[in-house]
């Protein structure tokens, strides 16, 4: 049984990521165990400061150690704000490590010039910039990078008025969409959002796991690409 850790730093992840991903994606995968670790203060005290502490670092380093040594074949956070902290776990953690948005930055440098991000975490949208940015340099590639925040509907999502929250993000990708190529909605919390636009939207979520099982297929780490 190969084992997929999963780190998540809001108590609401069963919502966002267990019931919409990990199922369907586990009846499709029987041969996966997945290993759940939560600590919401890891968001809580990034939005405080406008990304990860020297302390939030240290507490996802310890994560990432902990589910290797938990046995997961693979480790993948389920925070976009988390992302400077996965890149430096890659030089501790023996095991592949990711996170979920990664794939997407990926398929979005690949798809366009301009970019457009939409977030409703402060700190989700420069961690997608800065990814976006690595995966430009390594694709070679020149980009524009337009960004979109709106934290009122991320305070609707939390007193679970989701109605008044798709609401607003809907006028909001009405209105990036006539400026950008590509449009990355980055965070998990806007993984189930369903609006047809005139240029590509990608989403975490799907990608991730998919990229998840490329992994675990792999034998060995030096074969992952």
């Amino acid at each position: 049984m190969k084992k997929l850790a999963l780190i998540h730093t809001v108590s609401w992840f069963h919502q966002v990521v267990i019931i919409p991903f990990v199922i369907p994606w586990l009846k499709e995968n029987p041969d996966v165990e997945i290993i759940n670790i939560m600590d919401d203060s890891l968001l809580t005290e990034s939005l405080a400061n406008g990304g990860p502490t020297k302390d939030v670092t240290r507490r996802m380093l310890n994560y990432f150690q902990a589910a290797e040594s938990s046995g997961a074949d693979v480790i993948m956070s389920t925070c976009t704000t988390m992302g400077s902290c996965t890149r430096l776990a890659r030089q501790i953690v023996h095991k592949p490590v990711f996170n979920i948005d990664e794939p997407m930055a990926k398929e979005a440098v690949s798809r366009g010039s301009v970019i457009g991000i939409l977030a409703t975490v402060p700190t989700s949208a420069p961690a997608t910039k800065m990814l976006l940015e690595t995966e430009a340099r390594e694709q070679k590639k020149e980009i524009d990078i337009k960004i979109t925040i709106n934290e009122e509907a991320f305070k609707y999502l939390l007193s679970g008025k989701i109605i008044n929250h798709n609401e607003l993000i809907y006028h909001e990708l009405e209105r990036l969409q006539n400026e950008v190529d590509v449009i990355v909605l980055g965070q998990i919390s806007l993984a189930q959002i369903k609006f047809k636009t005139k240029v590509p939207m990608l989403q975490v979520g799907h990608s991730g796991f998919n990229y998840a099982r490329k992994l675990l297929d792999q034998k060995e780490p030096s074969e992952i690409q």
